[in-house]
């Protein structure tokens, strides 16, 4: 029997590279969108999967569709928006909204389906940080106080899940060359690409193979840990 995963944002450059990647390991993959429906139907035909339509910050919505799909093996929290505005000048309003998706989706979908793998004693979960959870990020502080939370629930949650058989665990990606990161100019790609040791951009599917690692039975010792797949930008 096939396993089970959820991810959520599955439509984005990095989500819909981590469906495809789950689904080449086998896993029957709901793909989770908010808007993008369109998008999310055809990446769920490609892989033989099934989109779901919800808000990852609507605590109603979360527990609604854990609760028909109770059997979720895999949870993969994705979802996040950015926002690029000095911290003085962004509206309360976006604040929210980054802090609601980006930290409050992650806690609500994890506290939706635990329930399930604590009876199970068996799961994993794998949330997606960012290289600026780890440092910060000027004219980023909202979204990167969001990530920097996603890092410090996920060295939480491991330990408190661990006795269960529940493994936590946390990518964080560095630039990434995805349709987020268009707004740049070829002047500034190139300002950031100096700063990467490695001397390129990566790709959504080196987030997506981090993230298959971390669910395989590879890592079955490893849980707690923040996977930092950045080019060495963030060391």
């Amino acid at each position: 029997m096939k396993k089970t995963a959820l991810v959520t944002g599955g439509t984005g450059g990095i989500g819909s590279a981590i469906c495809r990647k789950l689904a080449e390991e086998g896993y029957f993959v709901f793909v989770n969108y908010f808007k993008s429906r369109e998008k999310a139907e055809k990446s769920a035909e490609e892989i033989n999967g099934k989109e779901v339509g919800f808000n990852v910050a609507d605590a109603e919505s979360v527990k609604r569709f854990f609760s028909e799909n109770e059997n979720i093996d895999l949870l993969v929290n994705n979802a996040g928006v950015s926002e690029i505005e000095l911290f003085t000048h962004i509206s309360a309003e976006k604040s929210r909204m980054i802090m609601d998706i980006n930290l409050g989706g992650t806690l609500e979908c994890s506290r939706a389906v635990l329930p399930s793998m604590i009876r199970r004693k068996s799961g994993c979960i794998i949330n997606i940080s960012s290289m600026w959870g780890q440092v910060g990020a000027s004219c980023e502080v909202d979204y990167s106080v969001s990530k920097a939370g996603i890092i410090g629930f996920t060295k939480a949650l491991a330990k408190e899940t661990a006795p269960s058989g529940i493994r936590v665990n946390c990518v964080a990606p560095g630039f990434i060359m995805t349709e987020m990161n268009s707004r740049f100019s070829a002047e500034d790609l190139s300002i950031i690409r100096e700063e990467i040791p490695l001397g390129f951009f990566g790709k959504p599917c080196h987030v997506a193979e981090a993230v298959a690692f971390l669910a395989s039975e590879r890592a079955e010792y490893i849980t707690g840990q923040i996977l930092a797949v950045n080019g060495g930008m963030v060391i």
